[in-house]
């Protein structure tokens, strides 16, 4: 889509990213920013920057949509195939740092994949 300007919306919404260490749904990324920016301003961001590889995003419980920072991606090439956890009781989701193996499909090509595992966290579970 093209270079991503640094303008102070966009450096408001990534900081969100910087001081969060999990993932962060888009309805409390609206909520957050709420009395500085527009819903659509907070989506329009959230599609540039995971277009340029600055976020990815994944679909959580009941179809809810996460963001979290990419790590080496790229505008052409996202690396972000890895599970996320989601704990039932305190609604934290992170990435998971484990490989699962996606198979190869005969006759297919996958392009995106999906995993969300869902339990309770370390803390909640202690």
């Amino acid at each position: 889509m093209g270079i991503l300007r640094k303008t102070k919306s966009v450096e408001t919404l990534l900081y969100e990213f910087d001081k969060s260490l999990s993932a962060i749904s888009v309805i409390s990324l609206v909520e957050r920013l709420d009395s500085e920016m527009n819903k659509t301003t907070v989506y329009r961001i959230l599609d540039k920057l995971e277009d340029d590889g600055v976020l990815h995003s994944f679909l959580g419980t009941n179809g809810l949509k996460w963001y979290a920072k990419c790590s080496g991606c790229s505008s052409s090439v996202h690396h972000d195939i890895h599970p996320h956890f989601e704990c039932l009781s305190c609604g934290k989701v992170e990435c998971l740092s484990i490989n699962i193996q996606i198979p190869e499909i005969p006759s297919h090509k996958i392009e995106n994949s999906q995993v969300l595992l869902q339990g309770k966290c370390k803390n909640c579970y202690s």
